[in-house]
């Protein structure tokens, strides 16, 4: 296995990982990472969560210069919530070489989204917003140095792909481009051959492990009831250790509070906290002496414990990847699992699409308010789903859209 420095990474870049305890490069970054510095675009078949972020956000950190010209590096994000967490992922990168990022999306307020992306060497964006901000002229990609284009295969499937066109046209036709998608086969595949010049093409498929089976529960209740049907959860038995996902960083520590009130010992996870504090409550759920941790996204990417017996989404997840990695956190080395996802009256209608395109429908209906408007409060028996099981993970079923428009 490669070091980070091997691959050609500088010392302030290896000393900014680790600090998050990252010390040795994923398969998926050992094949990127020289090429991407080596200026040659890429095509990149690899699932999401196997390190693919820092397989494109090391090198681009790398190539960027703090007198480049604004931006000089645009990531292109499907959803929100991937945004957020690029930006989280890799602004202690950038950081460390002097660089500013911020990500864009929909949902809050231009105007500063338009000052920060202006003086950002690095921006993640949605096509949506991305486009806003452009038609607003608050900035340009004339001279835009690299290109990212991360899970593009859900970009299509979500229908922007005309966005993404329009976008690639404002940028430099020698600009490198790092293209990265779960398939290089069809529409993304022409996608990406459209996007790329004389790409080095790498195709990561992770080793599966021996996966146990998951029960999938979902428990629609009103907002005010989620701490009692947690602690309800939580006080079960042959409950083992268990992670709960929550959405903020504030709302772990919140509900980390909340849990101790109630008799439940828990400690939070997430980015806010230094590494060394990251390390211990790691260290203390591993061990056994604290069998709950509250964690968001991100900050779970960092956990690789065998023996979680269940994950409860206290939040529940923005996108069926979300779902996909959260869930697989149970189920491993051939044990079973549970995962259990609280649902709000507001979340009904998005969550239950979740669920449908992952083939959980059943397990979501069942229990579901008859006019799903007015979710019931109360406990974990609350509409508890079925016993069906499935595979940790789940699968997706995927849509295609049409081929790109322009080749470069």
């Amino acid at each position: 296995m490669s070091s980070f420095a091997d691959l050609g990474v500088t010392r302030p870049v290896t000393d900014a990982l680790k600090k998050r305890g990252i010390t040795a490069p994923f398969a998926v970054q050992e094949l990127v990472i020289e090429d991407v510095l080596d200026g040659r675009d890429v095509l990149v078949q690899s699932p999401t969560g196997s390190g693919k972020t820092l397989a494109f956000g090391v090198p681009l950190v790398e190539c960027i210069e703090p007198e480049d010209h604004l931006p000089a590096a645009l990531v292109l994000a499907p959803t929100r919530e991937l945004a957020l967490q690029i930006q989280e992922e890799l602004t202690p990168l950038a950081a460390a070489r002097g660089l500013r990022m911020t990500a864009v999306f929909g949902g809050v307020g231009l105007e500063k989204q338009a000052r920060d992306a202006a003086r950002s060497h690095i921006l993640v964006a949605t096509p949506g917003r991305l486009e806003d901000l452009l038609q607003r002229r608050a900035f340009a990609l004339d001279e835009l140095r690299i290109l990212v284009i991360d899970e593009a295969d859900r970009m299509l499937d979500m229908g922007f792909r005309p966005a993404v066109d329009r976008i690639v046209n404002r940028t430099p036709g020698d600009r490198q481009t790092l293209f990265f998608s779960a398939t290089l086969e069809a529409a993304a595949g022409d996608l990406a051959r459209a996007y790329t010049e004389d790409p080095a093409r790498h195709v990561h498929k992770p080793v599966e492990a021996d996966r146990g089976e998951v029960a999938h529960r979902f428990v629609h209740l009103d907002q005010a009831g989620k701490v009692e049907a947690l602690v309800a959860e939580l006080r079960a038995d042959e409950r083992g250790r268990t992670l709960v996902f929550v959405r903020t960083k504030h709302g772990a520590d919140r509900l980390v509070k909340r849990l101790s009130k109630k008799g439940v010992n828990a400690v939070a996870m997430h980015g806010n906290k230094t590494q060394n504090q990251r390390n211990r409550a790691l260290a203390r759920f591993a061990s056994g002496d604290i069998d709950t941790l509250v964690a968001t996204d991100v900050a779970a990417r960092g956990i690789d414990v065998d023996d979680v017996t269940h994950v409860i989404n206290f939040d529940a997840p923005g996108d069926s990847d979300a779902y996909i990695h959260r869930v697989g956190r149970t189920a491993r080395a051939g044990r079973d699992g549970i995962g259990v996802t609280f649902v709000s009256a507001e979340q009904d209608a998005e969550m239950r699409k979740i669920a449908r395109g992952l083939g959980l429908g059943d397990e979501y209906d069942h229990g579901r308010p008859a006019h799903a408007k007015r979710a019931h409060t109360g406990g974990a028996a609350s509409g508890s789903g079925s016993s069906r099981r499935a595979r940790a993970g789940g699968g997706r079923r995927r849509g295609r859209s049409g081929g790109p428009q322009r080749s470069r």
